[in-house]
């Protein structure tokens, strides 16, 4: 009867560990796509990028280095807060606000994102 169990949990274990996964890609797509519709400028290297380029290339660096971000908060650390080349930290600049490091902003779009989800009456997100 127990060697029934082991697969039951075995089983359980994968489901949650997808629907983490599917968790964790949907935060990462909603804060690529938080830069790509912001009126925001991106600064990488010295240089500034449109909100779009800064999109684009924020994604094909997930694309490539997708397993060193398995969540969000790494996404960001990892991939999304300095070049990989000069290690200059990205920044960003937005009508009417201070420029502040890219990381700092999308931690505030991510935990935005979570208490907008976890508020009473809606689905959550996590």
């Amino acid at each position: 009867m127990t060697r029934f169990r082991y697969p039951a949990v075995f089983s359980a274990l994968l489901s949650m560990v997808a629907l983490a996964d599917d968790s964790n890609l949907a935060e990462i797509d909603y804060l690529l796509r938080s830069i790509g519709e912001s009126s925001c400028t991106f600064i990488r290297n010295g240089e500034r990028h449109a909100a779009t380029e800064a999109e684009s290339h924020l994604r094909i660096k997930y694309q490539r280095g997708q397993r060193y971000a398995p969540n969000a908060e790494l996404f960001i650390e990892r991939l999304a807060s300095r070049s990989s080349l000069t290690h200059q930290p990205y920044r960003v600049e937005c009508p009417g606000m201070d420029p502040v490091m890219t990381s700092t902003w999308l931690t505030q779009r991510l935990a935005e994102l979570r208490s907008a989800t976890n508020a009473p009456g809606q689905d959550e997100f996590r």
